[in-house]
């Protein structure tokens, strides 16, 4: 098996060289044709590692109905004040879903004030009111108009079929008190199956541009503060079920971060729907935004949301990929040889770092390196420290972007660069970080989560190459709060602006992590992608960092980032407080960390 693998991968190898310009044809290719040979061993692998509980995010304890009984608590004692709402309903998508239960769950707020303006076409709204005749507390709550007028403090805009919870409200209020500065407020959600059963929770992270961008963040509840919905010229009914989509992303670009807020507990119930709902008019309000912007870019559907792709400058940038290494010579030749045979990028250049190498053929082989144009061969004899080694070859880089690449890393996608490169120039953006895979095409970094595991893991490690995971967010773009730096992307002058990787304090481990929330701190988020997959063979040329000689360096290193950063490991905004510590899969927390549910912390 293992040899029928290596020649298949060396088989994939040569067709990209061959059709890099096919890269979505090829992809299928390679996906089809290694997804059967490898089959036994993806069987065997699954098995020991608990496959189908990686797939499963609500696995453990009684699942999901169990967490709701323990956990789904009532709303605190606090009411939020004299807060009011209008609930903004639009049948411009069709009136299905605008049934008797839906009406109930507004009219059974635990939070009175508000109101519900129901905006459609005639016909629509006479069969809206034919609903409302069976519910008496309705009376004089609902007003109809063929557009949303007459609002008051905040708007919550409601898709037909979308069920509040009772206390909906009440924590939109407190949220609401508790930031005077917010303007956006959302908030987790789960859905109903056919028999009204709560399914699928979607456990959110804080406000995450590039996964709202991909239709992934904000759905169920929204609230938006009603001078925002004046100053952006109020919902736009052309976009249908997008509407309150195109109404947030034309307010987002007014807004600083801290003034989109996400309460982390499911106060909507959804009806199940397929993947495709509503993406088409969010696409076209996408395009509308993006034209506003002057962005060039352009939009994808996929399997999991949208893919934008932003256009690359004409003039390409230099991008120096900078590879630390010590002997190693197979892994760094296969390192090397992927780049060079599969990389479309054409404008790059390679500097390695030669770090003690004593292997003749090792050595051999970098004496060939050097003398071929677009290759450097930098020598440092010191004791390994991998901050410091990356450091020196970034101040003698040219390029305006540098690639942290580790020895290790195999390329399988053409366009890695193309897409990594896209996304590290776009404003705002510092590190880009791209989804590598274990050699049985299984997830070895899709993103860095904070808290984790300890200090940091990574999200859905182990999960199969072609499965979505949780919220499909193995395969979407998106902010972390950190990815890798076995293969990162970002500016050389953010580089230079927070002084490069810290190597005094982290040496070995976490010094990627720092550099991600160094750059946050100042005010760049860190972007990961899954259209740049590489193949990465995991600490394979310097061996495991838990060995006892190693211990107490490993142990200094974690103690440092527990005292730097402390509040955002206790709390990762690219997190859920209602989701697990213990595993990298997405799993439910038992109990969850959030401060309204007894028994909640660490």
């Amino acid at each position: 098996m293992d040899d029928e693998k290596a020649g298949m991968r060396q088989q994939i190898r040569r067709l990209n060289a061959n059709v890099a310009g096919l890269e979505a044809q090829l992809d299928a290719m390679r996906r089809s044709t290694s997804w059967r040979v490898s089959a036994p061993l993806r069987w065997l692998s699954g098995r020991l590692k608990g496959e189908a509980a990686l797939a499963d995010p609500v696995r453990s304890k009684g699942g999901y109905a169990e967490w709701i009984r323990l956990y789904d608590t009532a709303a605190p004692q606090a009411t939020g004040g004299q807060r009011s709402f209008s609930i903004v309903v639009s049948l411009a998508g069709g009136r299905g879903g605008f049934s008797s239960d839906f009406v109930a769950s507004i009219v059974g707020q635990d939070h009175p004030h508000w109101q519900a303006i129901v905006v459609g076409e005639p016909e629509a709204l006479r069969d809206a009111e034919a609903v409302l005749a069976g519910h008496p507390r309705a009376a004089g709550r609902f007003s109809f108009a063929e557009t949303a007028q007459g609002m008051k403090d905040w708007t919550v805009w409601l898709q037909p079929g979308v069920r509040l919870a009772p206390c909906a409200l009440t924590h939109l209020a407190i949220e609401i008190a508790a930031h005077p500065d917010a303007r956006v407020v959302y908030a987790d959600e789960d859905a109903l199956d056919a028999e009204g059963r709560r399914v699928a929770p979607r456990f959110k992270p804080a406000w995450n541009l590039d996964l709202f961008l991909a239709g992934a963040l904000v759905s169920g509840l929204v609230a938006l503060d009603q001078r925002l919905v004046d100053e952006t010229g109020g919902f736009r009914e052309e976009f249908a079920k997008a509407a309150g989509f195109d109404l947030v992303l034309r307010g987002s670009s007014r807004l600083s971060p801290g003034q989109i807020r996400r309460i982390p507990r499911v106060l909507s119930h959804s009806p199940a729907r397929g993947a495709a709902d509503g993406l088409a008019s969010e696409a076209e309000a996408l395009a509308a935004h993006f034209e506003r912007e002057g962005v060039r870019a352009r939009i994808e559907e996929t399997a999991h949301g949208h893919r934008i792709r932003y256009a690359l400058p004409a003039d390409l940038p230099l991008v120096s990929l900078i590879i630390p290494t010590r002997n190693a010579l197979e892994l760094l030749r296969q390192c090397i040889e992927s780049i060079v045979a599969i990389t479309t990028y054409p404008n790059y250049e390679i500097l390695l770092v030669d770090n003690g190498s004593d292997d003749p053929a090792a050595l051999a082989y970098l004496e060939e390196l050097r003398g071929q144009p677009g290759f450097t061969v930098i020598r440092d004899d010191r004791p390994f420290n991998y901050s410091a080694l990356n450091n020196l070859a970034a101040r003698q880089a040219r390029g305006d972007v540098l690639g942290l690449v580790n020895n290790d890393i195999e390329v399988i996608t053409p366009g890695w660069l193309e897409e990594m490169v896209s996304l590290a120039l776009q404003p705002g953006v510092g590190p880009v970080g791209a989804k590598l895979l274990y050699p049985d095409e299984t997830v070895q970094h899709a993103g860095v989560l904070l808290g984790v595991c300890g200090v940091a893991g990574h999200a859905n490690r182990s999960l199969p190459a072609g499965q979505g995971g949780y919220m499909d967010r193995a395969s979407t773009v998106q902010s972390f709060s950190a990815v890798t730096g076995a293969c990162m992307l970002v500016r050389k002058s953010l580089y230079e602006q927070v002084g490069g990787l810290n190597e005094v304090d982290l040496k070995i481990a976490y010094n990627d992590v720092d550099f991600c929330l160094r750059l946050r701190e100042a005010g760049f988020r860190t972007v990961w992608t899954p259209h740049a997959e590489l193949f990465h063979h995991e600490s394979a040329s310097r061996g495991s960092d838990m060995t006892p000689e190693k211990r107490q360096r490993f142990d200094q290193e974690q103690n440092y980032m527990r005292t730097r950063w402390a509040s955002l490991i206790a709390d990762d905004p690219a997190y859920n407080p209602n989701l697990t510590l213990d595993e990298e899969d997405f799993g439910l927390a038992w109990p969850p960390r959030v401060p309204w549910v007894t028994g909640a912390g660490r």
